[in-house]
């Protein structure tokens, strides 16, 4: 194809011919509406695995977190053939704290597929990439995914899509979108509803009938827009990004425009992706979406291009971060303890807080005036949880201070983040959840009652209130509600919003936790440790079932005497304690304690750990209240 377009310019008509060989398509979705499912079963029937060849399940979540969560945290590359068509795939999260993964990726599209799961129709998720999609002026394909399911309402879920396209000021020809039905999970599509399904054929059709092939001219100045960035234990660091113009080479030098400049580098190794392998190849034309290895320094946004004509293409901008956490050098009694841990200091720290902003736009660190702090801005509690998660695996010991919500001023006012909330809950929970809400400075813009026992609420509440809240939500529907929030501008600064009406029992010395203590300890609340566990004092060990602070001593031992009488002795029996994850533990904290990570355990413990150098808990989260 490519000596085709290899001509004189003069008889080449413009524009250029597009690539019919070739189409690029990303997928969007709302968490867990089946995107990844979707490329697994579009991979096996394409032939990209061999017949006997052994693929796990949800084959792109490949990093260790996405398996355990059963979420797509990063954005993923892949290509399948079908009737001599490349297609190249992006597989983009669905989870609103990642939503800067989807908007950089977007760039190495031509199309969307958007997927809406067949019960709970368009969720704010589907908004927020949906918009995305229509601003860039893609064609979008639409899937409603999970027909299968006993509460499955294709017509009027299709019917609310419509809706959300008229709502998002969609272009007559987007509003004139191909409609798909599928159950991802058992590989099969469908064009009407009525017809039978066997395979996802209907599906790569219509890829090829919908989504436009890239064009670009092959012949001119090099142009490559870095998208992602990742690493190759063979070839170091790696630049994914989109030919946008002209011809990359392998071997060829280049010009790298970055933020701060340009300077020159050369394509080590070249590659395009087949499947879910990277294969090297000499050259890649207009169009096609391609790795380059041998460029050091480059980071997302920057343009790769030819020397002799270096022309920067638009940086990749992403959405403003709402949420930020200090993340410091940890300084608990415990300090350096865990054998797992590799990297304690604050240089380790800050090197590599600053690589992670490199490769994640929706990500800014800042510093503190205390030279082992950190100020970390991100997307959301999941997004900053994840980033902490995996340092932590990585052998990092950090702590963390309480979530806070990043203000700025407009027009010499304090403004603050709102979200959407979409609530999804059995009827007789319409009151509680309202109630919550409500005591969390939320207003209910619409409420919907379709009419099989679940009712759809939807609030606009200040982002900080919801710091904490989902936890709260799903005790208090008994796991059976569905919540979903969305970014949605901003708002006056609303004034200080109590955290937590609880206090917290406190170690008030260092040993270890006797089941003895424990148990005489029990009704002040609920514990987040089990007996056999070593305390220092100012670790916070549960939560009090009263306003005000406790400070215990949990290694008491019961005293032994000689005499011994038959049944004298008290038959301990100790509740369930409630054990802290990372997330947990970030949103149960207020704004006088922090969250101790090292690799083997997470702690939440005092900002000050000697109780007579502690103020009272309403004086010390007072000032946390305050504007900054």
């Amino acid at each position: 194809m490519g000596s085709l377009l290899r001509g004189s310019r003069a008889t080449r008509p413009p524009p250029y011919m597009p690539r019919n060989d070739l189409r690029n398509i990303a997928i969007v979705a709302h968490v867990d509406h089946g995107k990844t499912t979707l490329v697994d079963h579009m991979l096996r029937q394409s032939g990209a695995f061999r017949e006997n060849e052994v693929v796990a399940e949800r084959v792109m979540d490949s990093n260790d977190l996405e398996r355990e969560r059963g979420i797509t945290i990063l954005a993923k590359n892949t290509s399948i053939r079908y009737r001599g068509v490349k297609i190249n795939i992006v597989d983009t999260p669905g989870h609103s704290d990642f939503g800067g993964e989807v908007e950089r990726t977007l760039m190495m599209a031509d199309g969307a597929l958007l997927l809406v799961d067949a019960a709970e129709g368009p969720l704010p998720q589907t908004r927020f990439v949906l918009s995305k999609c229509l601003q860039r002026g893609f064609p979008v394909i639409v899937v409603i995914n999970k027909i299968d399911r006993s509460d499955a309402r294709a017509h009027e879920v299709l019917s609310e899509v419509f809706d959300l396209f008229c709502d998002l000021e969609a272009s007559d020809p987007q509003q004139d979108f191909a409609t798909l039905y599928a159950v991802a999970k058992l590989g099969q599509a469908k064009r009407e509803l009525e017809h039978e399904a066997t395979n996802l054929e209907p599906l790569f059709e219509t890829i090829l009938e919908r989504v436009p092939a890239p064009s670009g001219d092959p012949d001119g100045p090099l142009q490559v827009i870095v998208c992602n960035t990742t690493h190759d234990d063979y070839v170091g660091r790696l630049a994914v990004g989109r030919v946008v113009r002209g011809t990359a080479r392998s071997g060829a030098d280049v010009a790298l425009l970055g933020e701060d400049g340009q300077s020159r580098g050369y394509v080590k190794m070249l590659y395009a992706y087949e499947g879910l392998k990277r294969v090297a190849v000499e050259s890649a034309v207009a169009g096609e979406v391609v790795a380059i290895a041998g460029i050091e320094g480059v980071t997302i946004g920057d343009t790769i291009a030819d020397p002799a004509h270096p022309e920067a293409l638009p940086r990749i901008v992403v959405e403003e971060p709402t949420i930020k956490m200090k993340i410091g050098v940890n300084t608990s009694t415990f300090a350096g303890k865990s054998k797992q841990s590799k990297y304690l200091t604050s240089r380790h720290l800050k090197e590599r807080l600053e690589r992670e902003a490199m490769k994640n736009l929706a990500i800014r660190v800042e510093p503190t005036e205390v030279p082992d702090t950190f100020v970390v801005l991100g997307r959301g509690e999941l997004q900053l949880a994840i980033l902490v998660e995996t340092m932590r695996r990585e052998g990092y010991e950090m702590q963390l201070s309480n979530p806070e919500v990043v203000t700025r001023e407009i027009n010499g006012e304090v403004m603050e983040p709102v979200e959407l909330v979409v609530v999804d809950v059995p009827d007789t929970y319409v009151g509680i959840v309202t109630e919550r809400l409500s005591g969390r400075r939320g207003r209910m813009v619409k409420m919907t009652n379709p009419g099989f026992g679940r009712a759809r609420l939807e609030f606009r509440v200040p982002s900080r209130g919801l710091i904490g809240f989902r936890g709260e939500f799903l005790t208090a529907t008994r796991g059976t509600g569905l919540l979903n929030t969305m970014f949605d501008g901003w708002a006056p600064w609303g004034g200080p919003m109590m955290r937590r009406p609880t206090g917290a029992i406190v170690a008030d010395r260092v040993g270890v936790a006797t089941p003895y203590a424990l148990h005489h300890l029990q009704p002040r609340g609920m514990f987040f440790i089990v007996p056999g566990v070593e305390v220092y004092e100012g670790m916070i060990i549960g939560e009090h079932n009263r306003p005000n602070d406790t400070d215990v001593n949990v290694i008491k031992e019961k005293k032994l005497s000689n005499v011994r009488n038959h049944g004298k002795d008290e038959n301990v029996l100790l509740a369930s304690p409630r054990l802290l994850t990372i997330e947990t533990a970030m949103e149960w904290i207020d704004g006088d304690e922090l969250v101790e990570v090292t690799p083997d355990a997470v702690r939440v413990r005092k900002k000050v750990l000697a109780c007579n150098r502690r103020e009272r808990r309403e004086d010390a989260i007072e000032q946390s209240q305050s504007v900054e």
